[in-house]
């Protein structure tokens, strides 16, 4: 059983043990490989948690492309500096302490909503609006609309399910369950296992939510968050999505979040470089395993180089099976499990043109929803189209809001759609009412600024009751396995906390090992520290 002992800087060097003192074999090397919420909040928190431990990290954070934020990016409609979208990883929630607590650390303004943009919503099955909703009413108004469709007890139910599901996901945060070197035992101890080990529709039918509810409201919820109808994935993902109680964003790109937390960890940051191998070597002086790490450049592979720092522990921080690393013997002493991840085509793009009604087979006269979230048509089945779409196609399509087109100076819609397969000109023509070239824009196409981009968003949340625990190898830690428990921009940064602590907590262990050979027994120095 791992003992976490936590001993304050002062305390130890008043008892006159050095701990303080910095020498080449007190200072732990570490390497971080992904600059993404994991990578970036490990380095934060390594810093925060060795400073306060009165401990010495050197941390190498290597990142193989040019940017950090990893899944979080924002692009610029027109290619225009000024204006800005999210690309990735939209909104946190207001559940989401440690992107809050950064936000407010690192004094990032939130994103103010598009004055332009439209706040009708409405849930389309392939055949039909099933509902609609505007967002700018009273909620008291929008309480009645949904009552009157699908009554009291389903959305009261959900809520409650949901607030009971994320009330034990939140222990995670704090002692006794925090830090967790098994993610498995924890979700145990935490009774989630039956979120995890069945599907949403299980999950939601046994607990009496109605099912008019789930298919139309909840499940649109799933397909927008995760790609997956409410048969497909677990639990606790189906609660994660209902959970976007003050919902939020960071004014210029939530990947800043992430920026930040690197940059102002003191670490060293090697963008454009990528580790290609990792081996273990007989430890040095201080006794402890340790590894090499080849790297060569992210943009231009070339023959890779040993970079010139032996580490004491690698955290590896992206998905190992899209990172191309290969490990020596000795190095797993844990197989890392490969998952299927969702391959999500996310399309960006710009118009003068709204929707068109025909498209959704309405009148001509009636305006379309700006957000079109999407379920299942009653004949599909959860895998009917291209990995579970349906009839409808496509996950989600919303206007983001308006930028300013550089050439007409004249404000366009900026549109996001989600799908499973690339979008083509041919359902763009059908979407906007107008003939839309093979190469989607050009004089006479309704598009005038167009970017497609593929991303492995999320694991296919399926149910499942084990999970990847962290530590892979003496020393080695892997964040990734947080992904098929719930795949977010927050609980990838909880993982890379949770390591964090993990590792100054065994140095501690290390420390406290090494100090109760110096002539005062362990339980006596405990006493004096008190």
């Amino acid at each position: 059983m791992k003992v976490n002992i936590r001993l304050p800087a002062v305390a130890i060097t008043l008892l006159g043990l050095g701990l303080t003192q910095t020498t080449d074999e007190s200072i732990r090397q570490i390497a971080i490989i992904g600059a993404g919420a994991a990578g970036s909040s490990a380095a934060h928190f390594l810093q925060k948690f060795a400073t306060e431990a009165g401990v010495h990290v050197n941390v190498t954070l290597f990142e193989k492309t040019d940017r950090i934020g990893g899944r979080t990016r924002t692009i610029n409609p027109f290619d225009d500096p000024a204006q800005r979208v999210e690309q990735g990883a939209s909104i946190f929630v207001q559940a989401n302490s440690i992107l809050n607590d950064a936000m407010s650390e690192f004094e990032l303004a939130p994103r103010v909503p598009d004055d332009d943009a439209d706040p009708v919503m409405g849930i389309w099955d392939g055949d039909r609006f099933a509902f609609t909703l505007d967002q700018s009413a009273p909620s008291w108004w929008n309480t009645l609309k949904i009552v009157w469709q699908y009554g009291v007890t389903a959305p009261q139910r959900a809520q409650q399910l949901t607030t009971a599901t994320i009330t034990k996901f939140l222990n995670l945060y704090e002692p006794p369950f925090f830090p967790f070197p098994s993610l498995t035992q924890r979700v145990q101890e935490l009774e989630l296992v039956e979120v995890t080990g069945v599907t949403g529709e299980e999950y939601l039918d046994a607990n009496n939510v109605g099912a008019h509810y789930s298919h139309d409201l909840i499940q649109a919820s799933t397909r927008v968050n995760y790609a997956s109808n409410l048969a497909n994935l677990h639990g606790l993902t189906t609660m994660v999505s209902l959970a976007a109680e003050g919902a939020i964003a960071v004014e210029g790109g939530n990947w800043q979040i992430f920026h930040e937390m690197a940059q102002r960890s003191g670490v060293l940051i090697a963008l454009d470089t990528a580790v290609v191998g990792i081996e273990k070597t007989s430890g040095g002086a201080s006794g402890r395993t340790q590894y090499t790490v080849q790297t060569t450049p992210g943009s231009t592979p070339g023959d890779p180089t040993t970079h010139p720092t032996t580490f004491d522990n690698i955290i590896m921080a992206n998905p190992y099976q899209f990172s191309g690393i290969s490990v020596g013997d000795g190095v797993l002493e844990t197989p890392i499990e490969q998952i299927t991840y969702v391959q999500l085509h996310v399309t960006i793009f710009t118009s003068p043109s709204r929707f068109s009604p025909l498209f959704f087979d309405l009148p001509e006269s009636e305006k379309v929803p700006g957000m079109v979230l999407t379920t299942l048509a009653h004949d599909d089945t959860p895998t009917s189209g291209a990995d579970g779409a349906g009839k409808a196609g496509f996950f989600s399509l919303s206007i983001l809001g308006k930028a300013t087109n550089p050439q007409t100076q004249q404000k366009e819609y900026v549109y996001k759609i989600f799908s499973p397969e690339v979008v083509t000109p041919e359902f763009l023509s059908r979407l906007l009412g107008s003939t839309v070239p093979s190469d989607f824009t050009g004089a006479d196409s309704p598009i005038t600024w167009y970017t497609p981009h593929v991303f492995n968003s999320y694991p296919k949340a399926t149910p499942r009751v084990t999970f990847q625990d962290p530590i892979v190898g003496s020393g080695v830690y892997y964040t990734s396995g947080m992904e098929s428990f719930i795949s977010t921009m927050e609980t990838n940064a909880l993982m890379g906390k949770n390591v964090a602590r993990l590792i100054v907590d065994e140095m501690m262990q290390g420390i406290a090992t090494v100090k109760s050979r110096d002539g005062l027994a362990w339980e006596d120095k405990q006493a004096i520290l008190g």
